[in-house]
């Protein structure tokens, strides 16, 4: 038998099949350029095979990622790989088409001339969120300016409960956080909430359309007109952005009629995610502002267009544009029925899976998929049981599920919770057996007379 002194070799290096890589070819290093290349087919072949130890991307219930499109939109796919949506006069067309799914979801979510929306295109919302938050802080300074006011130690109110984005961006922007505590009676941000943590250094006030934990929405009418009540009587006029990562391509859907968009003119912004509900493979963002006017002039650069000018704003500067043409597609081939239909079974199975999981002893429901379709449970308080819900998420995976079990926000991170996201191609069929397999796993953790090791067990850290 071999002898390793050290490391085990093949942590140095990977060691090339003569089936794929030929005659001679021996091993490559893991961790340096290898000297010479080798056939496409072998280094196909050789991240092929390693990319076997990831999870099913189609059971993996943790993500709100898409991870499925039809074989039409691959190909389109493909054909637009290579293109860079920055360089607008090389790819006139392609820039057309982002500029048109802005006044698209302008239109979708309420504009009052969607014509006059101003948006881009991101690598996802957490640079669409950093790019509005940006617009917030900006037009602060340039109020308070105007004013002779201090422009130092600006602030932003959100709820604790909000995605780690913008943590970073109150970091990397130099922006205090806000964060407003959330309980079991209250889980979400308030309007009471909001008003407790405003004042003349708040730039804004963040809402969020889904929140990642549960999947809840927060009232964001509510909490606009207690802005509104606000404004009036101290004078200071402060705008919200909402956070609709998710729930910007499901509320239009299946709850249309409630009120959370730019019909409430104290929302300047919205972002949302294309690569989330919006049907499109990673990564895609959208930032939409009301009105062109809303964003400052010194945050716009101006490239050349169709043998004009065009408004870009963004964090990054050269990125694909495939998956904005993949929007597109989505739009076309789906229409409002299609999105409609979709977002509307994805719920249906997430009630489905909420009521069945009330049944089981062990759980309450505490998002039941009314919201986003989302469904989160924890274990009930009494009895005490030897198991967790992360004992529970491990047994699951080794079935291929991935669902993850995580402490709630500051203020809950005593419960410990687990959250399905259900998507597109998570039909009632997978649901039943995701029920099945959980009880299968309950009934073997039930029979444990002690607490599993805590090597078997992975506790996700919170980021406040």
């Amino acid at each position: 038998m071999p002898r390793w002194h050290g490391q085990h070799p093949r942590s140095a290096e990977i060691r090339v099949n003569p089936l794929y890589g030929g005659q001679g070819q021996g091993a490559i290093p893991r961790f340096r350029l290898p000297r010479q290349g080798m056939a496409p087919t072998a280094a196909y072949q050789i991240i092929h095979d390693e990319l076997q130890l990831d999870g099913n991307a189609r059971l993996n219930l943790a993500t709100f990622v898409q991870t499925w499109m039809e074989p039409e939109a691959m190909t389109l796919y493909l054909e637009a790989a290579g293109k860079n949506i920055v360089d607008k006069d090389e790819y006139p067309q392609t820039a057309a088409i982002e500029d048109r799914c802005v006044k698209i979801l302008a239109d979708l979510w309420h504009a009052p001339d969607p014509q006059k929306a101003f948006g881009v295109s991101t690598t996802g919302s957490s640079e669409a969120a950093m790019l509005s938050g940006l617009v917030l802080k900006r037009r602060w300074q340039e109020r308070r300016r105007q004013q002779g006011k201090a422009i130092d130690r600006p602030n932003l109110v959100m709820s604790a409960a909000v995605q780690v984005v913008w943590e970073r961006f109150c970091n990397y922007f130099e922006v205090e956080p806000r964060y407003v505590p959330v309980s079991d009676e209250e889980p979400c941000l308030t309007p009471e909430g909001v008003l407790s943590a405003l004042d003349e250094r708040t730039i804004g006030v963040v809402t969020v359309l889904g929140v990642t934990y549960t999947g809840a929405y927060e009232p964001v009418a509510a909490i606009c007109a207690a802005l509104d009540d606000y404004h009036a009587q101290s004078g200071l006029d402060i705008a919200v952005h909402v956070d609709a990562a998710s729930g910007g391509f499901v509320a239009p859907f299946i709850q249309p009629e409630m009120a959370w968009d730019f019909r409430l003119p104290r929302v300047l912004s919205i972002n949302a995610s294309g690569h989330k509900y919006g049907l499109v493979l990673p990564g895609l963002g959208w930032a939409v502002w009301r009105e062109r006017a809303l964003v400052p002039d010194d945050l716009i650069f101006r490239v050349a267009y169709l043998g004009g000018q065009m408004d870009t704003f963004g964090l990054n500067f050269s990125r694909p544009g495939a998956q904005v043409l993949l929007q597109y597609f989505n739009f076309l081939r789906l229409g409002f029925e299609g999105y409609q239909a979709i977002q509307g079974a994805s719920q249906e199975v997430a009630k489905f899976l909420a009521e069945h999981l009330t049944q089981m002893g062990p759980f309450a429901v505490i998002a039941d998929g009314s919201d986003l379709p989302v469904v989160a449970w924890r274990l009930k308080d009494t009895p005490a049981r030897p198991w967790t819900l992360y004992d529970l998420s491990h047994l699951l995976r080794e079935r291929g599920w991935q669902v993850p079990a995580y402490p709630l926000p500051p203020n809950l991170e005593h419960i410990t919770a687990m959250r399905v996201v259900v998507r597109n191609g998570f039909t009632l069929d997978l649901a039943q057996i995701l029920l099945q397999d959980v009880e299968s796993a309950v009934s073997s953790l039930e029979r444990l007379d002690h607490p599993l090791p805590s090597h078997m067990t992975r506790r996700a850290p919170f980021h406040h």
